[in-house]
């Protein structure tokens, strides 16, 4: 943990702030939901509905016969299908968090896409149209793009609290595994982090969750809910894989200090007993949510732990209001509701 000399001239906004709308792209890669691909798109359907009340969905679609299946599923579900914007993108897979355009703000407070490269999660050969994703939306919305495609980023891999603080993982960005930027050292990417979306501070966390494809992303492992409050998953029981990582980086988390050198105020989320399908433990963590205007959308497990990471999550964010969405059968795309959105802040005059 450093802080850094703020050189640069470009924010990255808190997830908290107002945005105009969520990005999501529709499922079409049944590879990711072998077996439970069918009951996909329906959860769609219900994270647009709670989505369309409170701001705009810009929904990406392969091509027009996946906008009109879309179209037909967002009308069951209930959509207000006027607060949803149509775009034909290809794209390789659905997780618009990790590569979406993380946007920000210029000096002129003008919204900004910043085009950081996706391979992949350096894992999948499949990327080059979801890596063609920031070019295109830059383009559809009229706004600058800063080109980065010289450094590898996922959304999920960090969070930010809008004023200098990044919270992410040693084990996503600078482990050998999966190694997203081999070349670059701790002090090369907060010095990038820095000058591009304007962090002080980052808060080195060491490993992800047990189960995690991404090989470390921080959303589902502790979120910034406010400017000095992190909530952070825990797993008690001794026996479970998930327990020595996440009482490593609780310690961890609790030695560290915001830009004026006050500890950071700490609450902890449980976790759902392990999720299983076909052998193989899912990355299922209720820290996965998304905070969108005056609502937080968080996944859940039919497991006895969802009504405690339910309270806790409301006593966090008193004034939005909190709604469960199912996502057993959806967790194992190997992501949830974090994952499957990116925010677009709105624009200041």
């Amino acid at each position: 943990m450093s802080t850094t000399k703020l050189h640069g001239h470009y924010f990255m906004p808190a997830e908290w702030e107002t945005h105009e709308a969520t990005w999501l792209a529709w499922p079409h890669e049944e590879s990711d939901w072998p077996g439970k691909f069918a009951p996909i798109r329906w959860v769609y359907g219900e994270i647009a509905r709670h989505l369309a009340e409170v701001e705009r969905v810009r929904l990406l679609v392969p091509d027009k016969a996946s906008q009109a299946e879309a179209r037909r599923v967002f009308k069951l579900a209930g959509v207000n299908l006027a607060a949803v914007d149509f775009y034909v993108c290809p794209t390789d897979r659905s997780w618009t968090r990790d590569f979406a355009p993380i946007f920000v703000r210029d000096a002129a407070q003008r919204l900004t896409v910043t085009n950081w490269k996706f391979n992949g999660w350096a894992k999948y050969p499949d990327w080059h149209c979801d890596n063609a994703v920031p070019t295109f939306t830059a383009r559809k919305l009229k706004l600058p793009l800063v080109d980065l495609e010289h450094v590898v980023l996922e959304g999920g891999s960090i969070d930010v609290n809008g004023a200098g603080l990044m919270l992410t993982t040693e084990e996503c960005l600078l482990s050998p595994m999966q190694a997203r930027n081999p070349g670059l050292a701790r002090e090369d990417l907060e010095a990038i982090f820095a000058r591009h979306l304007g962090i002080r501070k980052v808060l080195w966390l060491n490993r992800g969750i047990a189960g995690d494809d991404t090989h470390g992303h921080v959303d589902d492992l502790a979120r910034f809910t406010h400017a000095r409050t992190v909530v952070i998953v825990v797993e008690p029981d001794r026996g479970d894989e998930n327990h020595e990582p996440l009482k490593e980086n609780l310690a961890r988390l609790r030695r560290m200090t915001d830009l004026r050198g006050r500890p950071l105020r700490i609450a902890t989320l449980p976790m759902p007993r392990p999720v299983m399908f076909g052998g193989q433990r899912l990355p299922a963590s209720y820290a996965n949510f998304y905070i969108a205007n005056g609502i937080v959308l968080v996944p859940v497990f039919n497991d006895p732990a969802d009504r405690e990471a339910l309270n806790t999550i409301a006593e966090l964010f008193p004034r939005r209001r909190v709604i469960p969405i199912y996502c057993r059968d959806f967790v194992l795309g190997l992501g949830t509701l974090h994952c499957c959105t990116q925010q677009q802040p709105a624009a200041r005059a």
